[in-house]
């Protein structure tokens, strides 16, 4: 199975395609795929191994990725690139106080997200003091249409920019609780638009539950997405809608007259 996509645009004579396989094969990795083979990395892209090799040993040789025996894996190196996009965003710099802010208040973990494609990206992330273990934070992807904040950021956008793109989307049962059905999706998209936020129960990962709303910019355009997310053992999830809700609300109301 590869990722190319036949119905991807076909790409003006400016484009690099050497610069766009080197960022692909950077995409490939993640929590499941920490290190990846040769082979595996060149099937995932449908491209030869000599191809897929030469790209490889390029983002080894700039300090991006490391060989291991017949697996790579990226390098701390890699956030250097994250940290340029949020060194440049002056938007960063307002959300990851106010989800540090947040998380020391109540003790839960919250994080902000921007839609990317089909998927949920978080550019803000905070857990309580308590937590120790590591998780992925910033940069971590979500598909947009089984995610509380990827329903929102979809709610955000005009009715038929949003229909256009779950279109594109193909739902996999991430948990036994995914939401798969597109006309599902879309009746879970038009209820955030209707109420202002998004509550998923365990549709990302067992056992948690997330709730969003949306971050407009001064103008009122959706911009961003404020989530809280805890254990759905915790508490009911009326008590999580009842007691979190006006926490978010609050602070997206406060973040608004901050995001030009």
């Amino acid at each position: 199975m590869t990722d190319q996509n036949t119905d991807a645009p076909i790409h003006g004579r400016e484009y690099s395609e050497a610069l766009a396989r080197g960022i692909r094969i950077l995409t490939l990795f993640g929590a499941e795929n920490r290190t990846m083979s040769l082979a595996d990395i060149a099937a995932r892209l449908g491209l030869p191994r000599a191809t897929a090799r030469r790209a490889l040993l390029t983002l080894v040789d700039l300090g991006y990725a490391a060989e291991e025996g017949r697996h790579f894996r990226l390098t701390p190196r890699v956030m250097e690139l994250a940290s340029a996009y949020l060194g440049a965003s002056p938007a960063t710099a307002i959300l990851q106080p106010v989800c540090e802010m947040l998380a020391a208040r109540h003790e839960q973990t919250f994080s902000v997200a921007v839609l990317e494609g089909v998927d949920a990206v978080m550019v803000a992330y905070a857990r309580p003091r308590r937590f120790y273990a590591d998780s992925v934070g910033i940069g971590l992807r979500l598909p947009a249409y089984c995610s509380a904040v990827g329903r929102v950021l979809l709610a955000g956008l005009p009715p038929q920019e949003a229909t256009a793109l779950l279109a594109r989307v193909k739902p996999e049962s991430i948990t036994p609780h995914t939401e798969t059905d597109h006309d599902a999706i879309a009746r879970h998209v038009e209820e955030t638009r209707a109420r202002g936020f998004a509550l998923v129960e365990e549709e990302v990962e067992l056992g948690f539950r997330s709730m969003a709303v949306p971050v407009r910019r001064l103008g009122g355009r959706v911009a961003f997405a404020l989530n809280i997310g805890m254990s759905a053992l915790r508490s009911p999830v009326d008590e999580m809608r009842e007691r979190y809700l006006p926490v978010l609300q609050e602070q997206s109301g406060t973040l608004q007259h901050q995001l030009i």
